[in-house]
């Protein structure tokens, strides 16, 4: 350990005045691990049977935190910097929009994911945060309508990113069995680290793999677990952005009907671009599918008691479908 830091806390512990303390330079303030040190070895009464007295705490801590945020210049740059590379725990309450409050929140059912909110991969993937078109629609298989099309049923996500549908269809909806998929190899390996943190590593209840949209399927893996584990419903979050990836998608969604024509899709978005959900809708009805909106409007955010998102964006969910032929 830096022996600023060192110094410091033999200061810290022996009460010297806030005044004559040897304060850390601003490089070791603004780096997150030594913030982490600092509270450990200083303020954490768990890990420190002989603190100084709160009162000479709180005179230290106050100008402590001035420091450190003065360390920070560029918020921009501190976040590309060390932020990128942060894995956060993020905890979902999977609660049904206006159900009542628990009485022991402790119980409340939950998601927690390990997440990197401000990283986006190489491939461009945006896969290792949760997004506000997922939470939308977790909101909705949470409801009545939404949880029929889960329950006792075998699930395909298509790009599942953080695994938060697929999860959540798995531990709380009743799925009978689902496969969560994703088309970049870091974000399916992150994917499985949550599902341990979900107890979901083990058994058959939910399997993961790397499937990349517009490769024909039959002969694949995708046909052997579908023969397993006949497809009833498949969801996708926030995979209609990209312009340029939607004709693959729908190329797929073609050849998931070719192998199961009773399939119902379930595709939530958030329209940050009119042309580009337009240019997925189209494509969808060239294709011969039936395209319904589903009725389901979020709260806004004051409003919100559960799986809390920004609205200001308009978010939309297409139940997706095959026309008899």
């Amino acid at each position: 350990m830096d022996p600023q830091l060192v110094l410091f806390r033999r200061q810290y512990l022996q009460l010297v005045e806030p005044d004559f303390l040897a304060w850390p330079p601003k490089q070791l303030l603004r780096d997150p691990d030594v913030q982490a040190w600092l509270y450990r070895r200083l303020f954490d009464p768990e890990r420190n049977e002989r603190l100084p007295p709160e009162r000479y705490q709180l005179r230290v801590v106050k100008p402590l935190l001035a420091k450190i945020e003065a360390a920070i210049e560029d918020p921009e740059e501190d976040v590309k910097t060390t932020a990128v590379q942060q894995k956060t725990y993020v905890t979902f309450s999977c609660i049904a929009p206006g159900k009542r409050w628990s009485a022991d929140p402790e119980i409340e059912p939950t998601v927690t994911l390990l997440e990197r909110r401000h990283l986006i991969s190489g491939s461009l993937t945006t896969g290792f945060r949760t997004w506000e078109a997922a939470l939308h629609l977790g909101s909705y298989l949470l409801t009545a309508d939404g949880s029929d099309l889960i329950r006792e049923t075998s699930v395909l996500e298509l790009g599942a990113g953080t695994g938060f549908l697929s999860i959540l269809s798995a531990k709380h909806l009743e799925a009978k069995h689902v496969t969560a998929t994703d088309g970049d190899e870091g974000v399916v390996e992150a994917l499985r680290e949550n599902l341990y943190l979900n107890g979901l590593d083990h058994g058959e209840t939910i399997v993961t793999s790397i499937l990349r949209w517009g490769r024909g399927l039959k002969g694949t893996w995708v046909e052997e677990d579908c023969e397993a584990w006949p497809y009833d419903t498949v969801i996708g979050a926030d995979i209609t952005y990209d312009k340029a990836g939607i004709s693959a998608l729908v190329a797929t969604l073609r050849f998931l009907f070719d192998m199961r024509p009773e399939l119902k899709v379930i595709i939530s978005g958030a329209v940050r671009n009119a042309e580009t959900f337009e240019t997925f809708r189209s494509a969808c009805l060239r294709s011969k599918f039936t395209l319904d909106e589903v009725g389901f409007e979020p709260n806004t955010m004051r409003e919100q008691t559960a799986l809390f998102y920004a609205t200001a964006v308009p978010l939309k969910i297409l139940k997706i479908t095959r026309e008899a032929s």
